[in-house]
């Protein structure tokens, strides 16, 4: 066997064995109360409609009915539409885009330098929304902070401790937020 014959091997097989671990699944965006949506079925413009969706979830569309979007994603509702209408539109080809998304927040408050509500991307992280509410201030109870997220039509208290999270110990408190979580700041 000759070098030429292995050398792709040799570079290929990293690539093998890392692209699992390189190619992680990210969750899908859950459409939420407060996103725009447009939504078209092609060749027909009668059927494209800019659509905001509704603090109870039901989404109406023509043809469609309603829908109720809790814990859909845009693919999912895609298929949805696609199903109802096919009976009055047949082979009908139907797009969904996401154009605002409005209903990704967490909230901080107490002792902080700006709390409020903030727009946060789906990996976004305690120490940056305390970092995009410009910090704690200076009589913050660094070791008693916590986020208290819905779980299951239940509340859930999550401690943070600041004060080992920005020395480099126990990062595993530096949780992903989810839409609706409130960090607390005593």
């Amino acid at each position: 066997m000759n070098r030429l014959s292995i050398f792709p091997i040799q570079f290929l097989l990293p690539l093998l064995i890392l692209k699992p671990m390189a190619f992680a699944i990210e969750p899908e965006y859950i459409i939420g109360p407060g996103d725009v949506l447009e939504i078209s079925v092609w060749k027909d413009e009668s059927l494209t409609r800019e659509v905001v969706i509704p603090p109870d979830s039901v989404l109406s569309f023509p043809l469609v009915g309603d829908i109720r979007v809790s814990n859909m994603t845009v693919a999912d509702l895609r298929g949805r539409v696609t199903e109802k209408i096919v009976e009055y539109v047949p082979d009908a080809t139907v797009t969904i885009m996401l154009l605002q998304i409005n209903s990704l927040k967490a909230y901080v408050i107490g002792k902080v330098n700006q709390p409020g509500e903030f727009q946060i991307a789906m990996d976004t992280n305690v120490m940056q929304i305390l970092s995009m509410a410009e910090g704690l201030n200076p009589y913050a109870s660094e070791s008693k902070i916590h986020i208290l997220r819905q779980a299951e039509g239940q509340s859930i208290k999550i401690p943070f401790n600041y004060k080992e999270v920005i020395k480099g110990k126990k990062l595993e408190q530096n949780i992903i937020l989810q839409r609706g979580d409130v960090v607390v700041v005593p």
